[in-house]
């Protein structure tokens, strides 16, 4: 039997150290105590009480709608960076918005969503580690009538389809030609300089999606440059530190390197950091790759101290999903087709740098999208996905990944690529394109 809310059990919340203790039991951040105790007082105030009565959710309506991006970790850069866009998607569309640090644990983020529910919120964008809670948090979005979104980290094989109308959108860049891009840049500068020599690489975590498609694509890569030898990886889970412990370890191994391929930005700034300790020079001794264009990878370009990275935008990333939820909260429904999407990255090396710091970096006030005209509700004729976003290929994108026994693809996406309507949504998706992802901001004033 489900316990009622005694009013009498309620913290007090004009102390100071009790607002304190309830926002770090919701992992908020970016969120004032002001702003917990206003626009959000009749929710977050809710969960955490709740929480502590032992009530596992509450319903709280709010008719200006509210969504909650769920972070799989603020250790990382590009975490960071994508929630600065889905935090001004979020604000030119009129929505409340709070994001939560999942601390790269799938059981936290489930109960960071449980907590959302109990808070009224009508949408969560979710960045997961893995895929351990999705189908859990699937079906509570099923049950309760909340949108989300995911994007990364999943269950390979696992699609919106299969969980319901209330899964709208599985996201991601479509990364097997994107690292492959990378992969070439760096064997490039390495039969430039070199004539040839030994690379070495440091992953994400063993097992996500994410890593093992972006390990294909290096790999794939290899095949073209027999006079590279691809020695061997080692996991850095994504962080920076993780990876300069496992590059120190590779260069124990390997001391002669001449290139390092790093599966995301943060795991190539650890990089960077054991090749100086050991004396050897970024971008001259060694040349190193990264991946998904955040801040740090891009000045690191600049620099001349990583020779190129995988630009996906993180800020898109956020922006997104954030429009994603704002649509479908507002009535608009996707076809199949545009339920798990990818979007095309730009290899960034030092031709196309200054493009990407102007925009995205430097910027100052000037908002990197047009965030607004991402909306096919705010903008139902000339809407634009302001990257190349098409529908996704699931074979390619867990190609290699074994599928559960008794597994077949879901009818809709069968459907969907059998009657044409993939191709219509890819088409339709690159007519709208207009405003280029590496071009200069929309919204700069001439």
């Amino acid at each position: 039997m489900r316990k009622r809310l005694n009013p009498k059990l309620f913290p007090d919340y004009t102390q100071k150290k009790v607002v304190d203790g309830a926002m770090e039991r919701l992992d908020l951040h970016g969120v004032s105590r002001r702003q917990f105790l206003s626009f959000a007082s009749a929710s977050a105030i809710a969960a955490a009480t709740a929480a502590s009565v032992g009530i596992p959710s509450i319903a709280v309506a709010d008719p200006s709608g509210k969504i909650a991006h769920l972070i799989m970790t603020l250790q990382l850069e590009y975490c960071a960076n994508a929630d600065v866009g889905a935090h001004g998607a979020a604000e030119a569309l009129g929505l409340g918005f709070a994001s939560f640090d999942g601390q790269l644990d799938s059981e936290r983020q489930l109960n960071q969503f449980e907590q959302q529910i109990a808070a009224g919120v009508n949408g969560v964008m979710l960045h997961a580690p893995g895929g351990g809670s999705i189908k859990r948090i699937a079906q509570l979005a099923n049950e309760n009538k909340i949108w989300f979104d995911n994007t990364w980290g999943t269950l390979p094989w696992f699609t919106p389809f299969e969980a319901g109308d209330y899964y709208t959108m599985y996201a991601v860049p479509e990364e097997f030609s994107a690292e492959r891009a990378v992969t070439v840049e760096v064997c490039k500068a390495i039969m430039d300089k070199f004539g040839g020599g030994t690379v070495v690489g440091v992953t994400g975590i063993e097992g996500n999606s994410t890593d093992t498609i972006r390990s294909r694509g290096r790999d794939d890569a290899f095949k073209d440059f027999p006079k590279i030898k691809f020695a061997g990886s080692l996991p850095g889970k994504w962080n920076r530190e993780d990876s300069q412990k496992a590059m120190e370890d590779l260069i124990s191994r390997y001391p002669n390197i001449v290139g390092v391929i790093a599966q995301n930005d943060d795991v190539a700034d650890g990089c960077m950091a054991a090749l100086r300790a050991a004396g050897m020079q970024p971008g001259k001794d060694v040349f190193l790759s990264g991946a998904d264009g955040t801040t740090g990878g891009a000045e690191a370009i600049k620099q001349g101290k990583l020779l190129t990275t995988s630009a996906n935008v993180p800020a898109y990333m956020g922006a997104l999903l954030a429009t994603r939820l704002y649509d479908v909260m507002n009535g608009w429904k996707p076809r199949a087709s545009e339920r798990m999407m990818s979007w095309r990255s730009v290899a960034m090396t030092k031709d196309n740098v200054d493009a990407y710091l102007a925009r995205y970096v430097n910027n100052g006030d000037v908002a990197p999208f047009d965030y607004e005209k991402l909306s096919k509700v705010k903008h139902p004729n000339d809407w634009d996905p302001q990257a190349e976003l098409f529908p996704m290929d699931i074979d390619r994108e867990w190609g290699g990944i074994p599928k559960p026994d008794g597994w077949d693809y879901p009818a809709a996406y069968r459907d969907a690529h059998a009657n044409g309507e993939a191709k219509t949504v890819q088409e339709e998706y690159k007519a709208h394109y207009k405003i280029d992802f590496f071009g200069p901001s929309p919204m700069k004033k001439a």
